[in-house]
C-alpha cells in the first residue's frame, strides 16, 4: 500500500465565540483554529478544506456580515493562506484535489483559488450548500460556490478511497451537516483520522456531548461512534480539527506531521 507522504496543518482565521454554541452546556469563550490542511502523495497534492475567504482578512464585516458578531473572526497577516502555502514548497497550481468536508462558510473560503483541481464534496452537502435551509443559511456562504460552479466536481455518496491504495480515505460521517465528510490519511509514521466538523472539539468526543448545532443530534453522536472505531481498527490518531489543544499536539513548528 503507498502512504501519504506528508501533511502540513496550515494556520488561518480564528473563532471566539461561546461555549455552549459547539458543547451542549458548554460554560464561557473559547478560540478555535480555522486550519487548512495539505496532503502530498505520489499521485497528487491534496488540499483538505479551504478556510474562511482571503478577502476576509482586509474587511470581515464585508465578507460575513452580522456573522463576525457571533463567531468574533480575527485573521493574522501571516496566516492568510497565500503565505502559508509557501511553507509546503508548492504553489496552489500544485494542487490536484480539492476535498471540501461540508459547505459552511469555514470550510469554503478559499475553494476558489483552485480551479485546476477535482473538488469532492457529499451530494448532500453539494445541494444544500446551494439551497439551504431558512434557519441554518446563515452558515453558508453563496459566493464561494458560485465562484466554483464551473470546476469539475465529484458529488460523493459513499466512502471514497481516493487513489485506490487505502492511503486517503474519505469517510462519510454525516450529523454536522447531512453530508459532512472526515478524512483518514495514512502516513509514514502513523494513520491520522482528521475529523473536520464531525466534532469540533474534544468534549464532542470524549464526553459524546453533542454539539447545539448540529442537522441531526442522533446522526451526529452516531459518526462520534464510527470515528472511534475507525481510528481504532487503524491504529489511527483522531485529529479534531477546531481544538486548539489538538493543533498544539500534532503540528510542529513547521505545521506539519508525517
Amino acid at each position: 500500500m503507498t502512504n501519504a507522504t506528508r501533511l502540513w496543518a496550515l494556520d488561518g482565521a480564528f473563532f471566539t465565540l461561546p461555549l455552549n454554541l459547539i458543547v451542549l452546556g458548554g460554560q464561557g469563550m473559547t478560540t478555535l483554529p480555522i486550519p487548512v490542511y495539505v496532503i502530498e502523495h505520489p499521485d497528487g497534492l491534496i488540499v483538505f478544506d479551504t478556510g474562511v475567504a482571503p478577502e476576509a482578512w482586509d474587511d470581515p464585516r464585508a465578507v460575513y456580515g452580522p456573522l463576525v458578531d457571533v463567531f468574533e473572526l480575527t485573521c493574522p497577516p501571516e496566516n492568510l493562506l497565500e503565505r502559508q502555502f509557501a511553507k509546503t514548497g508548492y504553489t496552489f497550481d500544485d494542487v490536484t484535489h480539492v476535498i471540501v468536508s461540508h459547505g459552511h462558510f469555514d470550510h469554503t473560503g478559499g475553494m476558489y483559488l483552485f480551479p485546476q483541481a477535482k473538488f469532492y464534496m457529499s451530494e448532500e452537502d453539494l445541494r444544500y450548500t446551494f439551497w439551504p435551509d431558512d434557519f441554518c443559511a446563515g452558515f453558508y456562504r453563496h459566493e464561494d460556490i458560485e465562484r466554483t460552479r464551473g470546476f469539475e466536481w465529484h458529488p460523493i455518496s459513499s466512502d471514497l478511497d481516493l487513489f485506490g491504495d487505502g492511503s486517503i480515505q474519505i469517510l462519510r460521517t454525516p450529523g454536522h451537516t447531512h453530508g459532512q465528510l472526515s478524512l483518514l490519511v495514512d502516513l509514514p509514521s502513523r494513520p491520522v483520522l482528521l475529523t473536520a466538523d464531525a466534532v469540533h472539539v474534544r468534549a464532542n468526543i470524549d464526553q459524546k456531548t453533542p454539539c447545539p448545532v448540529d442537522l441531526d443530534t442522533s446522526t451526529a453522536l452516531r459518526s462520534v461512534e464510527r470515528i472511534r472505531q475507525v481510528a481504532e481498527s487503524a491504529g489511527a490518531d483522531i485529529w479534531v480539527m477546531h481544538d486548539t489543544a489538538d493543533w498544539e499536539t500534532f503540528t510542529t513548528e513547521e505545521g506539519w506531521v508525517s
